[in-house]
């Protein structure tokens, strides 16, 4: 019976939760044991026919998920009732099937199968939520808005550098990912305590063939499991990476709340319900569970890490663990991956209310543009300074637009004219190079698509 989320479908995509069910592990372990086989017959270990019998064999079609359940509950041994059931299978050849292996060089070796399916499908994810970014923040390049520090007014800025700054997050991730997918993507055949005494003198020769076959990376050396860290350095960057979009959601309820209202999630307004008691609700719910997935999958750092340690040449510490953080971490990336791609999608932005909300401190945003341009003008910064300090206190005790605060003020006066005062006060006039950057985001990001042998 379905008990938690992923379980139940509520939470993954049917893609990656395909990779982590119990039919595809065990045809991975399959896999490798049918690599076992022909890698030990191309050394002259065993005869052709019989490794060919194997691999033939080393299928779900032949080898039942609830046979090697059944053996396996009369034994309470995972990988020697996998053994036995493909021996069922396999006839007389079945003497041969896990020639010189030990479990772990089974498991570990269809783990890396595994992952190598996940994080292909996390980088797609990755690949197309970059090219939302992209598109977001060209379009909303000169959309100006409030930026906002401590939670406060501070300087004018545009939507589309805020977009801009997240796109450059997720071009890192990606390339995180593919740095740590060469550490990550390794297989073992090194036998108990990793020495390969029971794989024979072409022990080295066999690895190598058996992980050219199933397009994997050999570790360069193992004890009688692959070494964690290779793990642990996933969980780090899909947890980093939960952590981005964890701030991208966050940003966005933030907006959604109705005192801002600078940007929504979209709204089905036939069929979506906001609340079940308050029906005029619109709530962001979906950049909301990004965030709650995000707390769970920072959680799994600690138990990745702690799987690096072990006993001696290895012990079981790490197996119970892993069968939870590995699947656990990739389902829940990608999921949180599609929601987000689907929340920046439909995002709505209203581009007049994010003027209006600059009107809300009455021009103060503007202050450090009144200040340098006093200081250009001979006043000496720390004097520009103290005077647009008081100036602005007086403007927001007296409820008074700014302009006309500094306007009146004699100092002020003497060394700017009204028509500067106005060109110095128009939020379009202080944005900086910020355009320039988007753009220069939007080109870099789009050469280094094009070297990942993307089109967009």
């Amino acid at each position: 019976m379905p008990i938690l989320p992923i379980d139940t479908g509520r939470y993954g995509s049917p893609e990656m939760r395909r990779i982590f069910d119990e039919e595809n592990r065990l045809q991975k372990m399959l896999d490798v044991e049918a690599a076992l086989a022909w890698a030990h017959s191309q050394v002259g270990n065993i005869p052709k026919e019989d490794a060919q019998k194997i691999v033939e064999k080393a299928s779900t079609k032949y080898v039942k998920l609830s046979r090697v359940k059944e053996i396996e509950n009369e034994i309470r041994h995972d990988i020697m009732a996998l053994v036995r059931a493909l021996a069922e299978a396999c006839g007389a050849s079945g003497e041969y099937v896990h020639l010189g292996a030990t479990s772990s060089d089974m498991l570990d070796t269809a783990t890396a199968l595994q992952l190598k399916e996940a994080v292909y499908l996390i980088e797609e994810r990755l690949n197309e939520l970059e090219s939302v970014l992209l598109a977001r923040a060209e379009k909303h390049k000169m959309s100006i808005m409030m930026g906002r520090s401590h939670g406060q007014h501070a300087l004018p800025t545009t939507f589309g550098f805020k977009v801009a700054v997240w796109t450059r997050e997720v071009s890192r991730h990606i390339q995180r990912l593919r740095d740590c997918k060469g550490r990550l993507l390794a297989g073992k055949m090194s036998g108990a305590v990793g020495t390969q005494a029971g794989l024979g003198p072409e022990a080295l020769k066999i690895q190598e063939l058996v992980m050219e076959r199933l397009g994997i990376s050999a570790a360069d050396i193992s004890t009688q499991i692959v070494q964690r860290d290779r793990y642990a350095e996933l969980t780090c960057v899909l947890a980093i990476l939960a952590s981005t979009l964890d701030n991208i959601a966050s940003e966005i309820r933030e907006l959604q709340r109705p005192e801002i209202a600078e940007a929504f999630e979209a709204f089905e307004q036939k069929k979506q319900v906001g609340s079940s008691t308050m029906p005029h609700k619109r709530n962001p719910m979906i950049s909301e569970r990004i965030c709650g997935l995000a707390k769970l999958l920072r959680s799994l750092v600690t138990p990745a890490l702690e799987n690096v340690p072990t006993w001696h040449e290895r012990d079981l510490t790490q197996s119970s663990c892993e069968r939870f953080v590995i699947p656990e971490e990739c389902i829940l990336i990608d999921y949180m991956l599609i929601l987000m791609i689907r929340v920046l999608k439909g995002l709505e932005v209203d581009e007049e209310r994010m003027r209006k909300n600059m009107e809300i401190t009455q021009g103060r945003m503007m202050s450090e543009a009144v200040m340098l341009a006093l200081a250009k003008k001979g006043l000496g910064r720390q004097k520009a300074h103290e005077l647009t300090r008081e100036l602005a206190i007086k403007s927001h005790n007296e409820q008074r637009a700014f302009k006309d605060v500094i306007a009146e003020n004699s100092t002020v006066k003497k060394l700017l004219r009204p028509e500067e005062i106005e060109k110095v006060m128009d939020p379009r006039n202080y944005l900086g190079t910020a355009p320039r950057q988007i753009e220069l985001v939007i080109e870099k990001t789009r050469q280094e698509r094009k070297a990942r042998g993307l089109s967009d």
